[in-house]
């Protein structure tokens, strides 16, 4: 029988990981040689993006000729996942290894069930969601919204990555549908040191697989890396910023739906790994 579980930690040489299920099973606490990578706080850390990622649209989403309504929780949209709102059981756990589930339940109106799991090394984190369904089909989506501190106590991090396009931005703040040109984003600094939010909060494609380089300077350099071809990067806040590899676009119940069916779940994996500086 399953049970609720208490924070989980893994350790690998000096890299510690704290991992919370009764809060969403997001990622509490990463720490390199001491030094924590992550935003602290109930809200922040990193949260698995479940069964849906970023917003959908009024809340409205179709299985087939089937709509149904989300709650309104970023109105006017719902924002994602229920992932982050629900506590999670322990499936199994090793030394190096710790895995979680929760069976989707109202709002979410199918039945399936999540599965996130956790793998730790001295140079990396393995990260796996999976969702699966024994009963009717249906569109989802899974992703992880990580806030990485924007500095570790020296210099501003800089976000490195090639994308192949941009998903442009409407003013509902979702795609539109027309892929543009990759924009800069405007990382800069005020006369008095301080840092200024830049100006992404925008989806990417990388066909050949998300590949985002993260280095704090003269102190760490993390890659995010993921199959799946969509990143959201979100650098609005002068506290953290994103880099969050999921399996489609916002909105993307409607505009690219992956359907999980009894006999195919949805699976995602991201790595990151780091160097020291």
């Amino acid at each position: 029988m399953s049970r609720a579980a208490k924070n989980a930690r893994l350790t690998a040489g000096d890299v510690e990981l704290t991992v919370d299920p009764e809060n969403g099973c997001r990622i509490t606490s990463l720490r390199i040689g001491g030094t924590e990578l992550l935003r602290q706080g109930e809200r922040y850390g990193c949260f698995p993006m479940v069964p849906w990622c970023g917003r959908t649209e009024n809340g409205l989403f179709r299985n087939g000729g089937e709509p149904h309504q989300l709650p309104l929780n970023a109105p006017p949209h719902a924002i994602h996942g229920t992932g982050r709102d629900t506590a999670w059981q322990l499936a199994r756990q090793s030394d190096t290894e710790v895995a979680f589930f929760y069976d989707l339940a109202d709002p979410w109106p199918y039945e399936g069930r999540v599965t996130q799991s956790f793998e730790l090394t001295g140079e990396s984190l393995t990260l796996g969601l999976g969702v699966e369904t024994y009963a009717d089909s249906f569109p989802a989506q899974a992703g992880w919204h990580p806030w990485f501190l924007r500095n570790l106590g020296e210099k501003d991090v800089l976000i490195d990555f090639a994308p192949a396009w941009q998903e442009e931005r409407g003013d509902n703040h979702l795609p539109t549908g027309r892929r543009i040109d990759p924009s800069p984003s405007a990382q800069l600094r005020s006369s008095a040191g301080d840092p200024i939010p830049g100006t992404w909060d925008d989806c990417f494609g990388m066909p050949e697989g998300v590949d985002v380089k993260l280095t704090w300077p003269e102190q760490l350099e993390l890659t995010v890396r993921s199959r799946d071809e969509w990143v959201v990067i979100y650098d609005e806040q002068a506290e953290a910023v994103c880099v969050e590899p999921q399996s489609g676009p916002p909105n993307g119940l409607n505009t690219a739906p992956r359907l999980v069916t009894p006999i195919e779940p949805l699976e995602i994996a991201t790595t990151w790994s780091w160097v020291r500086l």
